[in-house]
């Protein structure tokens, strides 16, 4: 895989930063979305595909990535399909840094060291390059604005997006309800990112003991998954998700 392209983690990430305040918004639930972001992108790029609510290795090449090549061996080693709730619910320590640091260095973000409350040393990011953040923001608005089915990856973006709790960061206030609600519904565009967009809903609302039902023949972008994607209730972190808190530099919360 080329480098030449961002992932669809790096995306979610540079969605997810505040321009004002150089934070991420919902950092908690970003961590389990930067998760089901390396999967969807390691799914493109033909490494591994959904088998039921589970996800195998079909291709153990390495992409050429570290940070993706890094999940895909943990995938191998598992030796057998393994379930994206769980997969998604697991220890991921430092994943938010390891993308912001990845983004510093190629020149997307910037970092200012600052202190909080005058005391605690943060670290906060800044896109150097707006008019890539621009870019990316641009695809998700034409998909909610003309309702043409968006290409895999955008509609992987846009379900993760809404999966984090990020609907509200793009498009707050009253006057962004229908956005925010059209930006829901581009989860059934994709199988791929509406398996992992629900996995990431499931563990923040703990949802991880029983495997997701879906009827014979409906895959996760089927009309089975299409109506669980209209779920409106929007994903609530948990109390127990705190301990993701430690993950990244305090700035980067």
């Amino acid at each position: 895989m080329g480098r030449s392209r961002r992932t669809i983690p790096e995306e979610l990430l540079l969605l997810a930063l505040d321009p004002a305040t150089g934070t991420t918004a919902q950092p908690q639930s970003l961590d389990l979305g930067l998760a089901g972001a390396q999967l969807v992108e390691l799914a493109l790029a033909g490494r591994i595909a959904p088998d039921g609510d589970r996800i195998a290795v079909v291709l153990p090449r390495p992409t050429g990535d570290p940070t993706l090549d890094s999940a895909l061996e943990l995938l191998r080693r598992r030796g057998s399909p393994v379930r994206a709730v769980h997969w998604i619910g697991g220890p991921r320590l430092g994943l938010r840094q390891t993308y912001l640091t990845h983004l510093e260095r190629c020149g997307m973000v910037h970092a200012v060291s600052s202190q909080m409350c005058g005391v605690l040393p943060t670290t906060r990011y800044q896109a150097t390059d707006t008019a890539v953040s621009r870019e990316i923001r641009a695809r998700l608005d034409n998909a909610i604005r003309t309702g043409v089915p968006p290409d895999p990856r955008t509609a992987a973006l846009a379900a993760l997006a809404h999966a984090v709790g990020l609907g509200k960061h793009l498009y707050p206030g009253n006057e962004g309800r229908s956005s925010r609600s059209r930006l829901r519904d581009l989860i059934r565009h994709d199988p791929m990112g509406g398996l992992v967009a629900h996995a990431v809903m499931d563990v923040q609302n703990g949802v991880v003991a029983q495997p997701r039902r879906t009827a014979p023949g409906r895959g996760a972008g089927g009309p089975g998954g299409g109506r669980a994607a209209a779920r409106s209730a929007a994903p609530q972190p948990l109390a127990g998700q705190a301990r993701r808190g430690g993950m990244a530099r305090a700035g980067a919360r």
